[in-house]
């Protein structure tokens, strides 16, 4: 059995090669014990105190610190083997990397979390709507810096000359310029949007065709979620392009109708029709302030009554006032006798001797 493990496979002996896989196979359980001891056990203790700052630290940094734990002990297990130079370097210079990137995971899911459970709850308190709109920029800024710093610290760390790559795309500047040209026009686009403050989020707008509310903002576009459900990515370049109108902004919905009634209509009857109207304006939970309407006309077919209201500034009471008006004028108008007219026409023949 010693003889076995003796013989010697790609430089090592089977022994070798059995400590290392133990060494990643140990790994791999003590991985798996340690997240069920955060499940099962930890996170039972941290619910039973009163903050959520422990809870929100031990569920954000549970799944990097596993991976660690598993990136160093795949790491040990190759350390242990005798392999080549080159080899060794490139496992060393891959673990550094890998084990930058894992801690720029935990940094952050620690600090996004922390952000959204402390921070947006005072931003939501304040009158203002800029800084609501700021707060998902920020959040995307601080991961993108995050990151940014995790790539160059990995390279560094793995052996590259950062600051020589850094150099090298200064000699591509103008080309890498004329590629960045539109993330540049969409930046100072999103830019403008936050200083100009068109639209916030929430607002129905309509731009380049589409019309919906806006629910996401970056730096670099905006996300429109239409009537029909769909999301539309709108660059935000196309905001000091375009004509933006906000819908959501009108203090208040001008409807106009003209009702006409038949010619026998007498003048008691229009005025009554008008009082209807303005009790119908008056009683909708729908309108606000005061209607206008009178007698507007003599038709071709019909007495015109010009009626004009207004709604109240709630999306849903736009589709909802005048549906709900209408019924009221039809069955209101119907009960006191007042008949609508229709296009008719009288001819006149003259018999022929």
């Amino acid at each position: 059995m010693s003889e076995f493990f003796e013989k010697t496979f790609y430089g090592n002996t089977v022994a070798e090669w059995s400590v290392a896989l133990l060494i990643i196979a140990g790994t791999f359980i003590a991985a798996k014990v340690i997240y069920w001891l955060s499940g099962n056990i930890l996170k039972r203790i941290t619910k039973k105190t009163k903050s959520k700052l422990d809870d929100l630290i031990i569920d954000k940094i549970e799944e990097p610190v596993i991976l660690g734990l598993v990136l160093g002990g795949i790491w040990y297990a190759v350390s242990y083997l005798n392999v080549s130079e080159g080899f060794s370097n490139f496992v060393n210079k891959a673990f550094y990397v890998a084990f930058t990137f894992d801690v720029s995971w935990l940094v952050v899911r620690l600090t996004d979390s922390l952000l959204v459970e402390y921070l947006s709850p005072l931003v939501k308190k304040t009158k203002g709507n800029l800084d609501d709109q700021l707060m998902p920029i920020v959040r995307k800024s601080l991961k993108a810096v995050i990151w940014s710093v995790a790539i160059v610290v990995g390279l560094n760390n793995a052996g590259y000359d950062v600051g020589a790559l850094l150099a090298g795309l200064g000699l591509g500047g103008l080309a890498f310029a004329m590629a960045a040209k539109d993330s540049v026009a969409n930046i100072f686009g999103g830019l403008t949007v936050f200083i100009d403050k068109p639209f916030k989020i929430g607002d129905r707008i309509i731009i380049d065709g589409y019309d919906g509310t806006v629910y996401d903002m970056g730096l670099r576009s905006t996300k429109l979620k239409t009537l029909a459900g769909r999301t539309v990515t709108i660059p935000n370049k196309n905001f000091t392009e375009k004509y933006i109108e906000n819908i959501s902004s009108e203090p208040s919905r001008k409807v106009t109708v003209t009702l006409g009634l038949t010619y026998d209509t007498t003048p008691e009857n229009i005025q009554k029709g008008i009082e209807i109207l303005k009790e119908i304006n008056k009683e909708s939970k729908y309108t606000e302030g005061n209607c206008i309407t009178y007698f507007s006309s003599f038709g071709d077919f019909s007495l015109n009554i010009n009626f004009t209201y207004y709604i109240k500034p709630k999306p849903d009471y736009w589709f909802l006032a005048p549906n709900e008006i209408n019924l009221q004028i039809l069955s209101k108008f119907n009960e006191a006798g007042l008949e609508f007219a229709f296009p008719t026409q009288t001819i006149l023949t003259q018999e022929i001797k």
